[in-house]
């Protein structure tokens, strides 16, 4: 079951509650001064709180979207890169770095 974060419009305070999908639609409407905020789910993985180790088929996806947008962190984390694209890449940046600090 998951937490839900709810902004007291009265107060103004944040309230944090703990109920399944079911129960949040009656909590709501007992509670019509309570608005849900969104926020960034909880993801629990293998690796503790460094992260989420993915699986076999989502690191295929990965790459296919490396490959799509050479640039992103992403293409830097799964994509496949040449020597003479990482060469290049470490040369762009020493060049912005200098131009930078200048």
């Amino acid at each position: 079951m998951p937490n839900y974060d709810f902004e007291n419009t009265e107060t103004g305070k944040v309230e944090t509650h703990f109920m399944s999908i079911a129960e949040l639609d009656v909590f709501k409407t007992k509670n019509p001064h309570l608005t849900r905020l969104i926020t960034a789910p909880a993801i629990v993985g293998s690796l503790g709180s460094g992260g989420v180790k993915p699986q076999g088929g989502l690191k295929e996806v990965f790459a296919k979207a490396a490959e799509a947008h050479p640039d992103s962190p992403l293409a830097d984390r799964y994509g496949k890169k040449t020597i003479k694209q990482v060469k290049t890449e470490q040369v762009v940046k020493k060049h912005r770095k200098k131009w930078q600090s200048s």
